[in-house]
């Protein structure tokens, strides 16, 4: 299937380019996938913990403390109160975390844009219903993949 050879093209790209920047900035994979996690969960108006994150990644509690702490000694992340619960505590990008960010994939952003300047908006919203659907798929498939999983 063409599609999903092109999913499988454009998420190895996107993690050589997450590489790329993980280098530059002397931050770990599993640091960049903490930091895409949180960056994912705030672009879509979700909170994240620290529990949450270390369910995401598959890690002990140990290892997801280690991490969010080297992450924040480091200024990317910040710890906040839940708005909504007191008690909760949630990851947020902080102000220099944003800054950093934005200087790495702003350049990235011009390059998409002048590629898809030319391509019609109805295209657009079609390939938009169609990574979404298969987001989707993926998180359907991790669901059956934790019920099957041993306990």
């Amino acid at each position: 299937m063409l599609l999903a050879a092109d999913v499988r093209a454009l998420t190895a790209e996107s993690d050589h380019i997450g590489g790329v920047f993980a280098d530059l900035h002397h931050v770990g994979q599993n640091d960049l996938r903490a930091l895409l996690h949180v960056f994912v969960a705030e672009t879509q108006g979700r909170a994240l913990t620290s529990g949450q994150l270390r369910q995401r990644m598959g890690v002990s509690g140990a290892a997801i403390t280690y991490l969010v702490d080297r992450m924040i000694d480091s200024g990317h992340l910040h710890r906040v109160s839940d708005p909504a619960d007191r008690r909760k505590v949630i990851l947020r990008y902080s102000r220099h975390g944003k800054s950093v960010a934005r200087a790495f994939f702003t350049p990235l952003r011009a390059h998409m844009h002048t590629t898809l300047a030319g391509m019609p908006d109805r295209d657009l919203r079609t390939a938009h219903r169609v990574l979404t659907a298969l987001t989707e798929a993926m998180r359907a498939f991790e669901q059956q993949l934790v019920g099957a999983a041993p306990s």
